[in-house]
């Protein structure tokens, strides 16, 4: 599938895991974690059948995380866990939709909107930088 860059969006839909130190998930009952599983995956069934997914991934826990950097031409590598952040990135969607209100609708969606924020981005086109 060929991606206009300008028309393609992306979501996260849990970037607000953590919320004044308190996991939003560890509240959840079993039933709601269930049904919040479910209905990622309805989501996700929902986007193709509408020709608008590109990706969807789950991310591993931020405990589980390699840092990478380079210095003096060395690669470094540094394994988690790392300080404690109010926030992580615990997936996201990669959709190709018309405009901002098409992603927003489909974010909205997302059974995360429920118990915390969705975050919406545009992908960056850089196919009119001069490099």
């Amino acid at each position: 599938m060929a991606i206009q860059a300008s028309s393609a969006a992306g979501f996260s839909p849990s970037p607000g895991w953590r919320s004044g130190g308190a996991r939003v998930y560890e509240t959840l009952t079993d039933q709601q974690r269930i049904d919040f599983g479910l209905g990622h995956l309805r989501l996700r069934e929902e986007m193709r059948e509408a020709g608008v997914l590109v990706v969807s991934e789950g991310l591993g826990d931020p405990a589980l995380a390699t840092q990478v950097s380079v210095r003096d031409g060395r690669t470094i590598t540094s394994d988690g866990p790392y300080a404690e952040v109010k926030e992580h990135l615990a997936g996201f969607y990669l959709i190709d939709v018309a405009d901002l209100d098409e992603a927003v609708a489909w974010a909205a969606k997302a059974p995360d909107a429920a118990y915390t924020r969705v975050e919406v981005r545009p992908i960056l086109d850089m196919s009119t930088w001069e490099l």
